[in-house]
């Protein structure tokens, strides 16, 4: 029972594809009736007798035209050709048809079995009293005009709406990516700006703090300039610390992003291998050995590069004062044909006799090597840290000249690199898309063309038809009784039931057991529009019996 239940269940919900708010359900109901009813009032006046079933059914293939839409087209179809009641709901079967059935071939498919049902039950009901030829002419220039026409338009609106649904949902994609590349731009710009922080502050801090606490253990020096030599570098311990956490927090937020360093080119007057020597100046300048060298033809650099050189030298001469002062410091730049090495090496800190209790605590906010080695990967080198065999520490790191083709030629990836690499571009972006409008507009056209040829292959088959079903009165006064049948037939034009079918139920009674032909008679005189001039033939045994002509009510 649950089994049939739910197959129940799941073929409402197919026949009847929801949601069925209120509203809609007394819309559907109303528009239902409307249909059914126009189709048992033409019913009604053609006097077909058919008006209930035919009310009834396309009430019901209404509410059903958008779960099934195709074959309610196939079933419309039938029952159009049969009689002038469906043919309101043919237009809207094509119209649910073309905006609901999203296969092409089985849209063409539900629309090639309508229209042969339509003419087939068109043939079976008119065949007997009208040419083959003919109801298939009119059957498919009706139903082009009251099924595929709809359908067409039916197709072209709803792949409009896609299009433009499929378009609004783009745009709204690209403000999200839009808020996310800003957010993004903002995040790097902290990244950046935490990096520079740690670089260069940190190295001004240390310095602060390497010749404050080789004052401390001056002994030239007063009880009350050594204290306040101690309260310089507890600030300086103090600033250096604050400034971990900031980094820490700035970096934190910006992890998922590269850090955007390296590219910005030199700091003006102090940056980039020219800077180095400063550096190092600094350095000798708070009291500790620095060794600098410089070896090989020295080569011209890329912004980038000058900068990340400039940057490791410092973050490595910072490491040394914090880690290793007192110990000697060696700076040695080398040219080699393809890279610039950096290296920086300082052996065991020494013990410092008498320092103070803490003089030789350091802060280290644990990016200084991380960034150093984003520095170097972002220009297309490579970064060496680590412990000498002589237990001191070296630093090296190796850059090319140009440093990576990405980064020297374009930069840092900031907000407008986000855009040209996660977006298409808004130009162009809609060449290779077809219009639905493109193939809904050839259909239209083939229609039309197919409709116009069959209105003028109806018009020259209906004068055709006409002077078939016409014979003149010249013609009407030569035919004598008791003429041969095929004598007659030789100056009677072919004839056409279709113009003369009204005439059998007029005029004189026929000979018994005659067979009778009847024709428009083209008489001289005035006539009446409401009057036609008949004239008849009537045949027996092979022998004209019978002639008359006479004038019928239209």
């Amino acid at each position: 029972m649950n089994a049939i239940a739910r197959a129940w269940s799941g073929a409402v919900r197919t026949a009847l594809p929801g949601p069925w708010p209120r509203r809609r359900v007394v819309g559907e109901a109303v528009q239902a009736l409307f249909m059914g009813g126009v189709a048992g009032l033409l019913e009604v006046l053609a006097r077909t007798g058919l008006a209930v079933p035919f009310g009834a059914a396309v009430a019901v293939l209404w509410v059903l035209r958008r779960g099934f839409p195709g074959a309610v087209l196939v079933l419309v179809g039938a029952m159009a050709g049969w009689s002038l009641g469906p043919v309101p709901m043919l237009v809207c079967a094509g119209w649910a048809a073309g905006a609901r059935i999203r296969r092409v071939g089985r849209l063409l498919g539900s629309v090639v079995l309508s229209y042969l049902l339509f003419t087939v039950t068109g043939t079976v009901k008119d065949g007997a009293s009208a040419s083959p030829k003919l109801i298939v002419g009119l059957s498919l220039g009706m139903f082009l005009v009251f099924a595929v026409l709809p359908a067409l338009y039916g197709r072209y609106r709803a792949q409009r709406q896609a299009l433009l649904d499929a378009l609004r949902e783009r745009n709204d994609q690209l403000v999200r990516e839009r808020v996310m590349v800003v957010r993004q731009a903002r995040l790097r710009e902290r990244h950046r700006i935490a990096q520079d922080m740690h670089d260069s502050l940190g190295h001004q801090l240390a310095l602060i703090s390497v010749h404050s606490g080789a004052l401390e253990v001056d002994r030239t020096l007063t009880d009350r300039q050594r204290e306040a030599v101690g309260v310089l570098r507890q600030a300086a311990v103090a600033a250096m610390r604050e400034l971990r956490e900031v980094v820490g927090v700035l970096h934190d937020e910006s992890t998922a992003l590269p850090p955007a360093v390296g590219a910005q080119g030199a700091a003006p007057g102090r940056g980039g291998v020219e800077g180095i020597a400063e550096l190092v100046a600094s350095s000798r300048a708070a009291g500790a050995e620095v060794a600098f060298s410089t070896e090989g033809e020295r080569r011209p650099l890329a912004a980038a590069v000058d900068n990340a050189a400039y940057r490791i030298v410092q973050e490595a001469l910072t490491n040394a004062h914090k880690h290793a002062a007192g110990a000697p410091i060696a700076v040695a730049l080398r040219y080699e044909p393809d890279a610039l090495v950096v290296e920086v090496t300082n052996p065991r800190a020494p013990e410092l006799v008498g320092a103070p209790v803490g003089a030789g605590s350091v802060v280290s906010g644990g990016q200084g090597l991380t960034g150093l080695r984003e520095r170097a990967r972002l220009v297309g080198g490579m970064v060496h840290a680590g412990a000498t065999p002589e237990e001191g520490f070296r630093l090296a790191a190796v850059l090319p000249y140009q440093g990576s083709e990405s980064e020297s030629a374009a930069g840092p990836a900031g907000e407008e690199d986000w855009v040209l690499e996660g977006l298409p571009a808004a130009e162009g972006a809609g060449e290779g898309r077809r219009s639905p409008a493109v193939g809904c507009a050839a259909g239209v056209g083939a229609v039309t063309l197919v409709v116009v040829g069959l209105v003028v292959w109806g018009a020259l088959a209906f004068v055709r038809g006409a002077g078939d079903s016409t014979v003149d009165q010249s013609v009407y006064d030569r035919i004598r009784l008791g003429e041969s049948k095929a004598d007659v037939m030789r100056e009677l034009p072919p004839g056409n039931e279709f113009f003369t079918s009204d005439y059998e139920r007029s005029g004189p009674d026929r000979p018994e057991g005659a067979h009778c032909r009847w024709y428009s008679l083209s008489k001289s005189g005035s006539e009446s529009w409401s009057e036609s001039h008949v004239a008849r033939f009537c045949f027996k045994g092979g022998v004209l019996v019978d002639k008359v002509d006479y004038v019928t009510k239209d």
